[in-house]
């Protein structure tokens, strides 16, 4: 039964960071004062989100895991401090906070020479402790090695060493947050979709793709397996195709992957109304993003209220800094509707730099619609 039986509201917020402006928890502190403003007895619970990239490891540090500091090689071989994240058996391993492009010296590209070479000692560290589960975020990668200098890392050597792999990671389980579908080579794969991005000019791309091949051959003949061509091979300039074939790990999508780790289904329980959210609602949005992933989380779960709403979820509004989607494409995704601080300041700079304000606004606006409303209608949402 949900908390509006007990004359108060229970609302979840799960918001993805507004990139460039405010983190996920941020993001909710600004909601919860609006939404206090309004009802001052809610309980809002505030699920600390991210779409499996850039922000994972803080979602996990939200949910109460724990930081580990460990020193590994940055993208051009300088060394780092950086962290995983531990839960008991489980880490949490995030390859931007260590092999990602913000760890570039100088924001200079190193499209030809970045490595992911320590991704691998934070994934060594935490086999070394004696995690058996192993959760890998991988979007922001600087380089495009195909994961090669992940995998040296594991087995301390240049060699593809088949057997200190699996002495490695015997009993352990792999599970790789990956969001795209791109094989690992060709015009589709890792060098010629993402290499621009990464600073690769047509000629390295060229020169990237034929090392990526060279690897892929290698693995083959090592493995008997050639998973090149399997969907998200591509991933994080090859990644997904190392962890794909030599560490056995399953690609899942990145916002599945962080629902249950921060156990957002227990948190729906009861729950009257999911407010989630990004900086930009936009095409991307409908492709299994963060919003996307929430909103279809909140639509499966069962009975939640006391308004007599059976099996067909919570409901689910949206924030954001700019919205570029109608309203049928919105509840295509299971999304009633939006709110963009560009509704109420339409100078997107100004939104930027100052969004709390805003979204403070929003939250009572919310709080008003969704819940004070609702109820002298007789139901939620």
């Amino acid at each position: 039964m949900g908390s509006s039986s007990a004359g108060g509201f229970r609302v979840v917020i799960a918001a993805d960071k507004f990139k460039g402006s405010l983190s996920s928890p941020e993001v909710a502190g600004a909601l919860t004062t609006g939404i206090h403003r309004v009802v001052p007895h809610a309980t809002v619970v505030a699920v600390p989100v991210a779409d499996g990239g850039d922000g994972t490891l803080s979602a996990a540090l939200a949910a109460g895991y724990t930081s580990v500091p460990h020193t590994a090689q940055g993208p051009t071989g300088h060394p780092r401090q950086t962290i995983y994240a531990r839960s008991g058996a489980t880490a949490v391993v995030e390859l931007a906070a260590v092999s990602g492009l913000v760890h570039l010296p100088g924001d200079v590209p190193a499209p030809l020479t970045a490595t992911t070479y320590g991704t691998g000692q934070l994934l060594a560290a935490a086999l070394d402790a004696g995690c058996t589960r192993i959760i890998l975020g991988i979007g922001g990668s600087a380089s495009t090695d195909g994961g090669a200098g992940l995998i040296h890392a594991l087995t301390g050597t240049q060699a593809l060493d088949l057997e200190v792999l699996r002495r490695r990671l015997r009993g352990v389980e792999v599970v790789v947050a990956c969001d795209v579908d791109n094989p690992l080579t060709g015009p589709n794969g890792a060098a010629a979709v993402y290499g621009p991005q990464k600073g690769a000019s047509p000629e390295q791309v060229r020169e990237l793709d034929e090392r990526l091949t060279e690897w892929a051959d290698v693995v083959a003949d090592a493995t008997g397996r050639d998973l090149r061509d399997v969907p998200g091979a591509g991933a994080a300039g090859g990644v997904g195709f190392a962890a794909l074939a030599l560490l056995n790990a399953e690609l899942r999508p990145g916002i599945e992957l962080v629902l249950e780790m921060v156990g957002f289904h227990e948190k729906l329980v009861g729950a009257d109304l999911v407010i989630t959210g990004e900086g930009a609602l936009d095409e991307q949005t409908l492709h299994g993003k963060a919003v996307a992933g929430i909103a279809a989380a909140a639509g499966s779960a069962g009975d939640s209220s006391a308004t007599g709403r059976s099996a067909g979820g919570v409901p689910v509004v949206a924030v954001c800094g700019v919205n570029r989607l109608d309203d049928p494409q919105l509840q295509e995704i299971g999304v009633r509707t939006a709110y963009a601080l560009t509704d109420l300041e339409p100078d997107v700079q100004r939104c930027i730099a100052n969004p709390e304000p805003l979204l403070e606004q929003l939250g009572e606006r919310i709080a008003v619609e969704h819940l004070t409303m609702a109820r002298t209608e007789g139901g939620i949402g």
